[in-house]
């Protein structure tokens, strides 16, 4: 498939594309660039977010302060106050208040002016009449308030009555048929204006032909684009503006797999030297030594993947599982049956405490079979090394030399890995330890170091529910660790609420004494570092907790901190300390959110939860109950009692089950970016899909994807390629240069 498409095939494709400056202007798009809009395409995608009828009264009671909105009320009151003459100052202004009504709830309106201007505002309002106000919802002696609102009135079937004015045009291009189109607005860019800009990028596009052929709209049952737009943005129904939005969700998800689709389609057609499992090798000698006895979702995963590394296709597979249900060890598994092959794993972490706690663990399970050449290791033995960018020139050098040689059956390193000086002799595994952490380019980026494509196995230790899986891993086949390996002890999880129950932030320190002095260390994480100026919703950081505790409460334990900021050699020294022992408590970022295996650390307090995610909440608690002792989360919150965080913190103690918080978690924030090196950027793919709320539609997408693979395995088709080509734009984030 030609990578340089340039210029766009279709002719949609080009003026979905231009630059929003083109249709409405260079100040006008300038605006847009607050909404992350910056294309025709972006704009025409930026539905309303709901439409209303102009007979039909808004719920006052559903508005929010600080909203630009626009709301359809009655006028109640109306009530003028003249202005008046002061003693060596200007006049002072009058003003016409009015009260809006939807029957129950009550919304002040203010205006301010000079005479004549409140006699042509009166005049406007009725009492008893029904308006469009569209405005700032503020607040005056704490209740809801607009000052200034645009203005127009409507008869009793919605139409716009009235005197003509520049105000009632523009905000007559929002209704049609009585339906009101509201947008995500802005301040300097109001509801109506977003819609006649939408409608000039309607007209622009007008006429384009459809990028999908007639059999891809049959398959999927929508309508063509042109007709979506116009569905979306002058619906004369609410059921034809949804099936527009309908369109325009199946083309994000059919982008996205069409994407996906050749992404497998050009892995599989690649050639990858098999790697067989070898009887009486590495992988023998270390399954005999194991001191425990894998799973049997281990055994049926390890067992799917020998299978796949034994073709002589590339192995694309995601390893997904519970936090604790021992994917390092299927994992290690995967390098060894390589490494016996004669082949070289090279498993890529994204952090340096990970890459090491990586290292440190499989050094340790493997034993002798991990010193390679060292006088008296095994004949089958091999040498594990670790390569970061803050290593020596010294340790560096030999752990490059020790990889590009081939004695190192199995290489672990951060982002390092991917320097150009980093060469193998024979890679034949790729690890990729959580991959949202990683961008596909990434992926690749380790891939090409490889003579061959090399096997690849991705690990996540955040529970996938299917439909991202689809979305987001779509180039990969997911296999799932469920089971937690025997022994593995309870956690149990408690919401501390620091402003209603104080004392139980007191207690929740003399639970850490406690844990102590029972020979067990804790883990306490805080979602900054701290150690500047904070602001005043910031709360307190790693070094400021450390430095009021450690003079504090815990004043006699050892206490330690780990963050980001430290040099290297400081965070490893702090790192071993705890693990061996030294330290009691740990006082960290998020830097320990994964990978990091403590056994003797039973207690996790998480200072501020409410302003962690729910899937993050569920990594920190996997750090703890790792050993023979049950674990206790104690989750800290200085948030109200009614705020959505509150509800997150009481989800993730209600339940350990990780699928489920899963779902719960992707229910309540946007999927981010799901191609790219940012995974939860700014810039997504995903404007109008959701992809639980959605499922059907992307699985639908799929199914008509790989048919479109199957009938067009070069991406010939001029729509196909674009799509593709600006999906993968906007995963390399070059999508906004290109314009």
């Amino acid at each position: 498939m030609d990578s340089e498409l340039s210029p766009w095939r279709t002719r949609m494709y080009a003026e979905l594309n231009a630059p929003l400056a083109t249709v409405v202007g260079a100040k006008t798009a300038k605006e847009f660039a607050a909404l992350r809009l910056h294309s025709l395409g972006d704009l025409l995608r930026h539905i309303p977010r709901r439409y209303l009828s102009g007979t039909e009264l808004t719920d006052l009671g559903s508005l929010v302060q600080g909203e630009h909105v626009a709301v359809i009320a009655r006028v109640a009151h109306l009530q003028r106050f003249e202005g008046g003459s002061q003693a060596g100052r200007a006049p002072r202004p009058g003003r016409l208040e009015a009260t809006l009504t939807d029957g129950q709830g009550r919304l002040a309106v203010t205006f301010f002016g000079k005479a004549h201007l409140l006699g042509w505002w009166e005049r406007q309002l009725g009492e008893g009449v029904a308006g469009l106000f569209v405005g700032k919802v503020g607040s005056f002696r704490d209740n809801l308030q607009m000052s200034h609102p645009e203005f127009v009135m409507l008869d009793a079937n919605g139409q716009i009555v009235g005197s003509s004015s520049q105000d009632k045009a523009r905000m007559a291009s929002l209704t049609r048929a009585g339906l009101v189109g509201l947008y995500p607005a802005t301040g300097r860019l109001p509801t109506w204006t977003v819609a006649e800009c939408a409608r000039l990028a309607c007209q622009s596009v007008a006429g384009a032909e459809d990028p999908w052929p007639a059999w891809v709209r049959d398959r999927a049952g929508v309508d063509e684009l042109t007709t979506a737009f116009a569905a979306v943005h002058h619906p004369v129904s609410l059921a034809e503006a949804e099936r527009g939005a309908q369109r325009l969700r199946f083309d994000e998800a059919l982008a996205t797999q069409l994407t996906m689709a050749y992404r497998r389609s050009s892995a599989a057609a690649q050639a990858a030297t098999p790697r067989p499992r070898v009887a009486d090798g590495l992988l023998d000698a270390f399954d005999r030594q194991l001191p425990f006895r894998l799973t049997t979702g281990q055994v049926r995963v390890s067992s799917a993947i020998f299978d796949d590394l034994a073709r002589s296709r590339p192995m694309q597979r995601l390893l997904q599982g519970e936090v604790g249900s021992g994917k390092t060890v299927v994992a290690l598994r995967a390098m060894l049956a390589v490494a016996d092959s004669g082949g070289q794993a090279a498993l890529l972490a994204p952090t340096e405490v990970l890459a090491t706690q990586h290292y440190q663990t499989i050094r340790s399970l493997l034993g002798e079979l991990g010193g390679g050449r060292m006088l008296g290791a095994p004949e089958v033995a091999t040498d594990v090394v670790l390569l970061t960018g803050s290593m020596g020139a010294t340790a560096r050098r030999a752990a490059l030399l020790r990889a590009a040689s081939g004695e190192a059956g199995i290489v672990i390193g951060t982002h390092a890995l991917l320097a150009d000086r980093v060469q193998f002799a024979d890679l034949g595994l790729v690890v990729i330890d959580e991959q949202h952490r990683f961008g596909v380019e990434q992926r690749a980026a380790l891939a090409e170091k490889a003579m061959r494509r090399p096997h690849v196995l991705v690990l996540t230790a955040t529970p996938i529910p299917r439909s991202v899986a689809m979305t987001i891993f779509g180039d990969l086949e997911v296999a799932t660790l469920a089971e937690i390996p025997a022994g593995r002890q309870s956690v149990s999880t408690v919401v501390v609420d620091a402003v209603g129950r104080p004392a139980w932030v007191e207690r929740a320190w003399q639970r850490v004494i406690e844990e102590v002095s029972a020979g067990r260390q804790v883990f306490i994480v805080c979602s900054r570092i701290g150690g500047g100026p904070a602001k005043a919703d910031q709360g307190k950081g790693v070094v400021e907790l450390a430095a009021e505790l450690s003079a504090g409460p815990l004043a006699h334990l050892n206490v330690g901190v780990l963050h980001g900021q430290l040099p290297s050699d400081t965070k490893d020294a702090v790192m071993s300390s705890f693990a061996a022992g030294e330290l009691d408590v740990l006082v960290a970022t998020t830097v320990i959110e994964v990978g990091v295996d403590v056994p003797n650390a039973t207690m996790m307090v998480v200072w501020d939860a409410d302003k962690f995610g729910i899937s993050q909440l569920h990594q920190l608690r996997g750090r703890i109950g790792r050993g023979s002792h049950p674990g206790v989360c104690l989750l800290i919150t200085h948030g109200d009692a009614a705020d959505p965080a509150r509800q997150r913190l009481e989800a993730v103690a209600a339940t350990t089950n990780g699928f489920e918080l899963a779902e719960l978690d992707l229910e309540q924030r946007r999927e981010g970016d799901v191609l790219g090196a940012s995974q939860s950027g700014t810039r997504s793919s995903l404007r109008l899909l959701r992809v639980l709320e959605h499922a059907d539609i992307i699985a639908r997408a799929r199914e008509i994807a790989e048919e479109c693979v199957r009938l067009d395995p070069g991406c010939t088709t001029p729509g196909f390629a674009d799509a593709v080509r600006q999906t993968e734009m906007l995963a390399d984030g070059d999508l906004l240069d290109s314009n």
